[in-house]
């Protein structure tokens, strides 16, 4: 588990969308924002929608993500490691979701073991702009550097459904 509070909580603006590594009503509403760019196919293909079924609901619940590619392989990272719901529900789904970028792609999500994370974890510091803020690494960090954090922030590599 984290040690020290969210880096990006250093900064006002950040903290109008996340407080506690949570997001704030503020950052909920732009996420849902970013999800309906995304199912639209608008943003970069690096930005799309992750649809996950809640594991207490029972309802699909929607979070935009930024899925860096290494060696023609997609992934997913949690910036706010296993505090994320959609860390949770995904387990809970066993992998399964539903991926939006003008269309939708149903993938398995398959968690990657954290001594593999690290060169994943350093393409998502370098793609995603905000998202780099949550890590307690610089993005020109070494990927010794990004190892040391690995265990807090699952990886999931994206297998399409056949």
């Amino acid at each position: 588990m984290f040690t020290e509070r969210d880096p990006a909580e250093r900064s006002a603006f950040m903290r109008l969308y996340y407080r506690d590594r949570r997001p704030t009503w503020f950052g909920h509403v732009t996420s849902q924002f970013f999800c309906w760019w995304a199912r639209i196919g608008l943003p970069p293909r690096l930005l799309v929608a992750l649809e996950v079924v809640d594991r207490i609901s029972g309802k699909k619940r929607c979070d935009a993500v930024m899925t860096p590619t290494l060696g023609g392989q997609r992934y997913v990272v949690s910036m706010f490691g296993t505090l994320s719901d959609w860390v949770h529900n995904l387990e809970a789904s066993h992998g399964d979701a539903v991926i939006y970028h003008g269309r939708r792609e149903h993938v398995c999500l398959v968690l990657i073991p954290p001594q593999n994370r690290a060169p994943i974890i350093k393409e998502f510091a370098r793609i995603a702009s905000s998202g780099r803020r949550h890590l307690q690494v610089a993005p020109e960090a070494s990927l010794a550097d990004y190892a040391a954090v690995a265990a807090l922030h699952p990886v999931y590599r994206v297998d399409r459904r056949r």
